[in-house]
């Protein structure tokens, strides 16, 4: 397999809700193309793409797989990308690469949420987008219910290339609308037939259709056609090219993956009109301008799109070559990290295949092994050149993990670690205030393989427990109390005495002491003792066993004794004082707050507002977005979003996004704070 010329390379997506036949459609043109010799994942056949222990065991992608197929001379890189929520994030990257944005919808079912939003996400990348109208065999397929929802959904720029030869039972292949031809393929096997004529007005139709949306790519021959003069068959497949790579026209075909019917048209398309690398193809720069794909540029640019820790080959990453020639041993620098990088060898590779190449030029994406790249560095010669970082989903599920095992902390930690480097949509912290290991990812499916592959591959087993949520205490009234410690054992004894009195602080201070002491009551070089006193005990909270803030401590009187006064002794007499005085000030817990901003359809807004007042949360504004989403923002309780990303998902049918910042902390209500201090006191009488 040779390194194709920049001009002879096509980048397609395969996208949309999971489960329609993405990766069946993959594996079909890998069959049709003769890189397979059975139809891979159908009648028993092991998938070539989806091959990973986790995707076997849940029968879908859980990563981004590349199909390079080799059809009429051109190098099509079919990269299958999961699109189930938790994995999305390896669909974004994946169509930070491409030209192209195939979409595969079910005839059953049509657009559903996760295709809604992925075509979105292509429209703000700027993408031509095609849709593949699959399962056209199903006893329930609806063809024209399906494109009229696709039109309602994505607008009427949206025209049939193929039209269904019959539906569900009957369904026997495709009309060619660019062609003005029938086809219907028996295995590797195509045959062109004229169209019979019982579809020969929905062929007419539907030419007149592609004619008309396609002739708007040209104003010369836009005007020849509004004259009434027809556009020759050369001229509306010149046009066709220019209108999906502009985005004015948006191609739909039909068929059946798994009966192998529809896909050869597909591939023919692709490899005669949709757009290459240098046709449309242009990355984002950090510094705002955009780095042309350029055979002519001859300075070597890579960009890393994915990283990959598998358990035999190590660290794989994912290149697309923007400009100049790659060849092994080639020495690159990192633009993030200004360090070098050896590509020592250079590989395509297909599903777990790599076959190793000379070569690969602007444009190709290939994969290389053992480098120190992360998703989303840039390599180049001089290490100045650096893409613009791609969109990631939010990563807003937040789970609390410990190893069954204490002593396997750090193999946890180091692990999911470097996960999280190959994974931009997880990332893993230790919160020292609670001393939990904290996950955040996109949702809980992503969270289980990660834990699967941990056991797996270090034979460290770990569980999920609940995260420990940072409430704070202070108080709301001054006061003040005595704290007396003595204690005579025969021989030296420990005594310190002092008085504190505790008030409020309403500039957003957590802490302030202040030495009121005269006449020498505490001697001068005690005092620090009795603020190191204080401060241990409001580490430990003085109600519920959460920290003390926002409270200033003034030592205003005390005694002491010659012999037996020292610093334990003053350490201990001001928590006395400190907690009684306390006591007197009225405690309360705070809870930390969080701003939420929620983006749904606006058939979903009164379920989220719902859910935010039952969340003991309050609205805060209600706005439209660009593409007519209801955006609501929100002041809810921590405690109360801990599992919101799965909580959301549900409410909206997974179209739900949000994200959260900090908003400071507020008093818990009642039974919140008594609930609280009940389970203190109880987790205190049992030792812990």
């Amino acid at each position: 397999m040779g390194a194709p010329k920049t001009g002879n390379v096509r980048n397609v997506v395969l996208v949309g809700q999971g489960g329609v036949g993405k990766t069946s459609l993959a594996e079909a043109m890998l069959h049709l193309s003769g890189k397979t010799a059975r139809l891979g994942g159908h009648a028993g056949t092991k998938p070539t793409l989806d091959y990973d222990a986790e995707e076997v065991k849940r029968e879908f992608s859980i990563s981004t797989s590349i199909a390079p197929i080799d059809w009429k001379d051109v190098r099509i890189n079919v990269l299958d990308a999961p699109c189930y929520p938790d994995f999305i994030g390896d669909a974004y990257a994946a169509m930070s690469v491409c030209e192209t944005a195939l979409f595969v919808v079910d005839a059953a079912e049509g657009p559903q949420p996760t295709t809604v939003k992925l075509w979105y996400a292509a429209e703000d990348l700027r993408l031509a987008r095609a849709v593949f109208i699959n399962r056209i065999d199903k006893e329930n397929a609806d063809y024209d219910a399906c494109m009229k929802a696709l039109r309602e959904r994505f607008g009427m720029r949206l025209g049939a290339v193929t039209l269904p030869w019959g539906t569900g039972d009957s369904f026997e292949g495709v009309i060619d609308i660019v062609r003005m031809k029938a086809r219907h393929c028996e295995g590797a096997t195509q045959e062109e037939f004229n169209i019979p004529e019982e579809y020969r007005e929905a062929a007419e139709a539907a030419r007149e259709q592609l004619c008309e949306a396609v002739a708007e790519a040209d104003d010369d021959l836009m005007m020849k056609y509004l004259d009434g003069e027809p556009l020759t068959q050369e001229e509306v497949e010149g046009l066709l090219s220019e209108a999906i790579a502009k985005r004015l026209f948006v191609p739909v075909f039909v068929g059946s993956c798994t009966k192998e019917l529809g896909v050869h048209s597909v591939m023919d398309d692709v490899a005669t009109y949709f757009p290459s690398p240098t046709d449309y193809g242009e990355m984002p720069l950090v510094d705002g301008d955009t780095l042309k794909i350029s055979a002519e540029d001859d300075r070597p640019v890579a960009f890393v799109f994915k990283t990959l820790n598998d358990p035999q080959q190590g660290r794989i990453s994912f290149l697309k070559v923007l400009t100049g020639t790659l060849t092994p041993g080639i020495e690159l620098t990192n633009a993030r990290t200004r360090k070098g990088e050896r590509l020592a060898h250079l590989y395509v590779m297909c599903g777990r295949e790599q076959t190793e190449v000379g070569k690969a030029e602007a444009g190709d994406i290939i994969v290389t092994t053992k480098i120190a790249a992360d998703t989303g560095d840039t390599l180049s010669v001089s290490g100045k050149i650096e893409a613009a970082a791609f969109q990631f989903p939010n990563s807003q599920y937040r789970i609390a993990i410990e190893a069954e095992n204490r002593s396997d902390e750090d193999k946890l930690f180091t692990f999911i670690d470097r996960a999280c480097e190959a994974d931009p949509t997880m990332k893993i912290e230790r919160d020292e205030e609670t001393g939990q290991t904290i996950i955040s990812a996109v949702g809980e499916a992503q969270v289980s393989v990660l834990l699967n592959r941990l056991e797996e591959r270090t034979k460290v087993s770990a569980h999920i427990v609940p995260i420990k949520i940072p409430y704070r205490e202070t108080i709301r009234r001054v006061a003040s109390a005595q704290g007396r410690h003595k204690k005579q054992t025969g021989g030296a004894g420990q005594f310190g005495d002092c008085y504190l009195r505790v008030e409020p602080l309403l500039d957003g201070t957590d802490y302030e002491f202040v030495d009121e002491v005269v006449g020498g009551r505490i001697p001068r070089a005690l005092i620090p003792a009795v603020d190191k006193g204080v401060q241990e005990t409001m580490k430990e909270g003085v109600i519920a066993g959460y920290p003390l803030t926002g409270v200033r401590v003034a030592c205003y009187d005390g005694s002491y004794h010659p012999v037996d006064s020292n610093e334990m002794a003053f350490r201990a007499a001001a928590r006395i004082a400190l907690k009684k005085a306390c006591a007197d000030a009225d405690p309360v817990v705070l809870e930390p707050m969080e701003n939420i901003t929620v983006t749904i359809p606006e058939s979903y807004a009164g379920a989220v507002m719902g859910d935010v007042s039952g969340s003991r949360g309050r609205v805060t504004g209600m706005d439209t977005d660009e593409h007519g989403n209801t955006v609501v923002t929100a002041t809810v309780p921590y405690a109360e979003l801990v599992d919101y990303a799965t909580r959301l998902r549900s409410i909206t049918r997974g179209t739900g996004d949000f994200t959260m910042e900090p908003a400071g902390y507020e008093q818990v209500p009642y039974d919140v704070q008594k609930h609280l201090v009940e389970f203190y006191e109880e987790s205190r009488a049992q030792g812990h």
